[in-house]
Parts: structure tokens; C-alpha cells; sequence
């Protein structure tokens, strides 16, 4: 249902799918589409074929919340059922929240009691703080920054000639192509977590490596925006990242009946690379820190 071009949602796609199908539930969401969904058109869509219209937007609730998805784009305002999760971009503790219409209220009165388990005080605690910040008057500049960098980060990536899916973002993520470098999603992976850079593989739209090895690495930005960084750290990323791929190809393998042949799952980092890109890492940290409160040095001995 995305344009083989663009990459983009094919609304009218999704659409001639829906009147054949004629599903109970037309489901929207994402866990790696850079760009916002028209949830008023998917809705039409739905009222069409006569489906329930249901999102889940555990991966972007917080930019729901802090209005940066709003209009034809707000998912709370056109769906009957809205499904989340608290942590991700809201920023709270893991759990998960659903969200519907007077209509079918009952339906989830009813259901949600036998899968859910007991009550743990501390992370409902955990939640109301994460709720009371999602309320406070500063968590939509959170948001927009959150995008903002994004938008600086899949630009700066694009500058030094990495291939950004769809040519960019609207949102929190964004899909790099690695196909360029030499090298599959996995092994990007590896090499950049290697590096002390925290991404996942992930495939493209019509991926030929399929969803184990990818072709694509799916990068977001609400941590480092959580941390204080902006754009001119974004640009520090991109070249960490760039440095890092550029120098990473995929390890020869020794021995069996594909001796000889580039491996799909092992891979060879420069190691003078590897040293400047853990040092840029954590320069970058060493000016960000997370509980700058806490005894950094400390915490080191235990994760060590």
C-alpha cells in the first residue's frame, strides 16, 4: 500500500484493497513510516466498506499529545479505536492504553480484564508523572523538537549521500539505505552499536534482503532530544554515522562450502574508525548527560 517511488501511502491503493476485501477493521499505524498518516482519509475509508476504524500509535502517541499531529492528522480525533503504549515518545513506563468511542466502550470494558495483570503501584506511579509532563505546557516544544531534529538529521545524512527513505521525515524516525555502503541493515546494525550508536536494521519497502538482513536502518530522535541535543548535534550524528558505514564492509568467510564469499551477518570496521567514532560518541554525552545529578564515573563500574 506505499508507492514503489515515493515510498509513500497510496491512499486511493488503499482504498480498491479495502472494497475487495471488505475487512471488520481497517488498522492504521507504524513502527517505521517517516512521514504522518491522513487518518481522515483512512476513516472515510473505513465508513466506505463499513469497518471499524482502529489506530495504534504506540510510536507516536507523544507527538499526538504534544499537538504536533493535529487536524486530518490526529489519530484520537477520527478513529473508533486507538490503541498505545505509555513508554516510546510519551516517555513513561511500559504499558499500554486503549482509547475508543462511547460506542464501543463496553466491548473494551469487557475484554481488557482478562489480559491484563496485576496492578504494580510504582508504574502507575510512573505513569501520572509521565502523563503530568505530556500535560505541561512545555511538552509541545518537546514534541516539534523531537521532529525538528529529525528533520535536521535525515537532511544532514542526505548531505554526506546516504539514501533517506521517501527523501526524509515528518515525524520522530527515519529509514536510511545502506545498500550504497556495501553492506545489508544487520550489519550496519552491529558496526554503529559497536560504536556506542543505539539504531535497528530494518527493511525498506519491497526490501530484497527481506526483514532478517534489510537494507535499511531505522533512526529516531526522541532520546537525544530528551537529552537537550538540536541540530548541530544532528549534524554530528550524521557524520558519526556516515564515518562509521563508509568504513564497514562485510567479513570474507574462511571456511565451508561458501568460503570465499562476503557474509551476510559478519562484517570488518576499521578499527582507527571505531576509535574516533566511540570518542565523537562520547564527547557528545559528556556534554548531554542523562542524570547529570548521579556520580557518572560510579555508574561506569557496574556497566563495565
Amino acid at each position: 500500500t506505499v508507492d514503489r517511488e515515493s515510498g509513500l501511502l497510496d491512499y486511493e491503493e488503499i482504498r480498491r484493497l479495502a472494497k475487495e476485501i471488505k475487512p471488520l477493521i481497517l488498522l492504521a499505524g507504524y513502527s517505521a513510516y517517516p512521514r504522518l498518516i491522513n487518518f481522515k482519509k483512512m476513516k472515510e475509508i473505513a465508513t466506505e466498506v463499513g469497518a471499524v476504524f482502529m489506530v495504534d500509535m504506540a510510536h507516536f502517541a507523544g507527538l499526538v499529545a504534544g499537538k504536533v499531529m493535529s487536524g486530518d492528522y490526529d489519530p484520537v480525533l477520527h478513529a473508533d479505536v486507538v490503541t498505545t503504549t505509555t513508554h516510546k515518545t510519551l516517555r513513561g513506563p511500559r504499558g499500554g492504553m486503549v482509547l475508543c468511542t462511547s460506542e464501543f466502550a463496553d466491548s473494551v470494558d469487557k475484554g481488557c480484564p482478562l489480559v491484563i495483570g496485576g496492578p504494580l503501584p510504582h508504574v502507575i506511579a510512573a505513569k501520572a508523572v509521565a502523563f503530568t509532563e505530556a500535560l505541561d505546557e512545555s511538552f509541545p516544544s518537546y514534541a516539534q523538537k523531537i521532529v525538528d531534529n529529525a528533520r535536521a538529521l535525515a537532511a544532514y545524512c542526505q548531505e554526506l549521500g546516504i539514501t533517506v527513505a521517501t527523501g526524509g521525515t515528518d515525524n520522530h524516525l527515519m529509514l536510511l539505505d545502506v545498500r550504497s555502503f556495501g553492506i545489508n541493515g544487520r550489519q550496519g546494525e552491529s558496526a554503529l552499536r559497536e560504536c556506542g550508536i543505539t539504531l535497528n536494521r530494518n527493511a525498506l519497502p519491497f526490501d530484497e534482503n527481506g526483514p532478517w538482513y534489510t537494507s535499511g536502518l531505522r533512526v529516531g530522535t526522541p532520546a537525544v532530544t530528551t537529552l537537550g541535543m538540536g541540530k548541530e548535534e544532528m549534524k554530528e550524528i550524521a557524520s558519526i554515522i556516515y564515518l562509521v558505514l563508509s568504513h564497514t564492509k562485510p567479513a570474507i568467510i574462511t571456511k565451508g562450502a561458501k568460503e570465499g564469499e562476503e557474509s551476510k551477518a559478519r562484517y570488518v570496521t576499521d578499527k582507527s574508525v571505531q576509535e574516533e567514532a566511540k570518542k565523537r560518541v562520547q564527547t557528545l554525552l559528556d556534554a548531554y548527560l542523562l542524570y547529570p545529578e548521579l556520580d557518572q564515573s560510579l555508574l561506569l563500574k557496574y556497566v563495565q
